[in-house]
């Protein structure tokens, strides 16, 4: 009698059960492309819904019971979606480049891998390329935990009929690496993004104190810039390394261990409600006592969280001021509406940036 070979038996359970992933994957392609068909034969012309695909990412992180995590179990789903999404059309996505960058990688976190990522040199080109309609849709950062707010994303939204559609965090690891013709013992100049070095200012500090630290436009102009010179290092990211072929020093070398970089999805119209979503506003403010008070109270009498204030010179009129504010609600939820209502009666001007899904991964 032969005896049962328990891992030659697991190894053939295991070639049964992803036979019927792939045919459950090939199914649930079939209905995504059914449901194309539908809505193509219905004038709707929309095939990405960011608030729909919020909300089935939610459902898979609250119905997982292991042994994979939540935020693994959703970042499978978020790639079925992306591929499934391209069988009808590859949804195009404008991003801060050039490649490599932490943006490209917030990126294809958000939209998959199966999303067609176009590097742009600027923040406002990616604006255009939204407004033009040559991208579908464009990702920004906005505000970095340990550096603050990125300046320019706040000032491209005021003169901008963009919509913000979505947020992605993205936990940023900095690595110390060099080009493969570098010698390791004479690195006398480290590249990176001016947020990266600040990142990383007490590292360096304390382990390359005498080299000369240069900034440049980002992080994967730093690799670049590294893969051909002989005593030069950079600072930069996972993506960066690989994309330039260049060897790690040291890892994770940011002084802050929580680190996180928040992106935004911009897009050319407003994202109904899914269930948790978030709202941003700009608001020129009156320059008259107890213009900030009137602002905020609004918000405490309705119930309504405030997670961001941040404030901008005007560019209309001197020592007035601008108001970014992102609260915890949808425009089309009751308590934001009355929110909205009175500070429409109050301030000079208000302005809904978008109500979009609060990021789920």
């Amino acid at each position: 009698m032969t005896e049962k070979n328990p891992l030659l038996e697991l190894r053939n359970k295991i070639d049964g059960l992803d036979q019927e992933i792939m045919a459950n994957i090939s199914a649930r392609a079939r209905c995504a492309q059914d449901v194309a068909k539908i809505k193509k034969e219905q004038g709707d012309e929309t095939y990405y819904r960011p608030e729909r695909e919020a909300q089935v990412l939610r459902s898979v992180m609250e119905k997982n019971n292991g042994p994979l995590g939540d935020e693994d179990m959703a970042r499978l789903f978020r790639q079925i979606m992306s591929a499934c999404l391209a069988l009808e059309q590859p949804i195009k996505v404008a991003f801060l480049g050039p490649e490599g960058t932490f943006t490209q990688e917030a990126t294809l976190k958000h939209f998959g891998d199966s999303a067609v990522t176009v590097p742009k040199a600027a923040i406002d080109e990616v604006f255009r390329d939204v407004l033009a309609e040559s991208c579908n849709y464009g990702v920004v950062p906005i505000e970095n935990s340990t550096e603050g707010v990125v300046s320019h994303t706040l000032d491209s939204f005021i003169d901008s009929s963009v919509k913000i559609c979505g947020e992605v965090e993205l936990r940023i690891h900095q690595h110390f690496m060099i080009g493969p013709n570098t010698n390791k013992d004479t690195v006398t100049r480290v590249y990176s993004h001016a947020q990266s070095l600040a990142q990383c200012r007490k590292w360096l500090d304390s382990n390359y104190p005498n080299i000369e630290r240069v900034a440049v436009s980002s992080n994967a102009e730093a690799a670049r810039r590294v893969q051909g010179e002989w005593s030069s290092a950079a600072i930069a990211g996972d993506m960066s390394c690989e994309l330039y072929g260049l060897e790690k020093l040291w890892e994770k070398i940011e002084d802050l261990p929580d680190n996180s970089t928040r992106f935004l999805i911009i897009g050319r119209e407003m994202v109904p409600p899914s269930g948790d979503d978030k709202t941003s506003i700009v608001v020129s403010v009156q320059n008259k006592p107890g213009a900030l008070h009137n602002l905020l109270e609004p918000f405490r009498r309705h119930g309504v969280d405030m997670t961001r204030l941040e404030s901008r010179p005007s560019r209309n009129s001197k020592w007035s001021y601008i108001f970014f504010i992102d609260f915890a609600a949808h425009v089309d939820d009751p308590a934001a509406a009355a929110v909205l209502a009175e500070l429409a009666e109050d301030v000079a001007e208000l302005k809904v940036l978008g109500s979009y899904p609060r990021a789920v991964l």
